[in-house]
């Protein structure tokens, strides 16, 4: 005959538990195992969204526009090309305050006779005349275009401004916008950057991410974070449907080169 003791329900239940504790307790997670992809608690993942999100609050939004062919007049060409006391009417408010697109047009001629017409008058008024264009636009006039920063036109090409009232000859004045970046003091500080410096645009989209290097940094209070870029480049870049962009600080070679 066999006999059976019955264990202690107390002394059951105390094994259990320790089994659960043993394989139940969080492990603790160190910063490189987070960073190879290992699963994380999800208290740590919480803590990192938690700091992404507050360093992004405290960041203005990178904002990428293509800057379309366009012109700057000087008031003095304004009343030349649409009138005596002509001013420019604004239509659309750009992303920087105090910029507008105006209804105002006018046809920018180049040699033997090439035209672009239509192309839009920017407000306000500029001490000198300027016509910004993509490469291509300079192809179809028949206009070899230096790439600079928008107001340095010494030098540049000229062409024929026709507007409804008149026609402005500018000796000068015609280039292909260097692409470029606006930013405001807060912005300079986060990308550890100055007015002038060179830095580079990451733009993920289908097909065909790329990094466009070298956009220059123009500063000034009161400036939205902004990158222009001209027609040719944004379509290179199928910006239209890009993903994500980041700006990234340019380094020097690593090389010693």
């Amino acid at each position: 005959m066999t006999t059976t003791t019955m264990p202690n329900p107390a002394d059951v239940e105390r094994v259990v538990r320790d089994v659960l504790t043993r394989h139940l307790r969080p492990k603790p997670v160190s910063s490189e195992a987070a960073a190879g992809g290992i699963p994380v608690l999800r208290s740590v993942v919480e803590q990192a969204v938690a700091a992404t999100a507050t360093s992004a609050a405290k960041r203005n939004p990178l904002v990428v526009n293509i800057s379309a062919r366009h012109v700057h007049l000087t008031q003095e060409h304004v009343e030349m090309l649409f009138g005596p006391g002509a001013k420019l009417t604004p239509e659309k408010d750009l992303y920087q305050d105090g910029y507008f697109a105006a209804k105002e047009t006018v046809a920018v001629v180049g040699p033997r006779r090439r035209m672009l017409p239509n192309v839009r008058v920017l407000g306000p008024c500029r001490p000198d005349s300027q016509v910004e264009l993509a490469f291509t636009d300079g192809i179809s006039l028949g206009i070899d275009l230096p790439v600079r920063i928008s107001g340095d036109v010494k030098g540049t090409p000229g062409c024929v401004l026709m507007g409804p009232h008149g026609v402005v000859e500018l000796k000068q004045g015609v280039i292909r916008a260097m692409r470029h970046v606006h930013m405001g003091p807060e912005d300079l500080e986060y990308y550890g950057v100055k007015d002038g410096d060179h830095i580079h645009l990451r733009i993920e989209s289908p097909g065909c991410t790329t990094v466009l290097e070298d956009l220059a940094v123009r500063a000034g209070k009161g400036i939205k974070l902004e990158v222009h870029l001209d027609t040719d480049e944004g379509n290179a870049v199928n910006l239209e449907k890009a993903t994500q962009v980041e700006l990234v600080k340019a380094e020097p070679c690593k090389c010693g080169h």
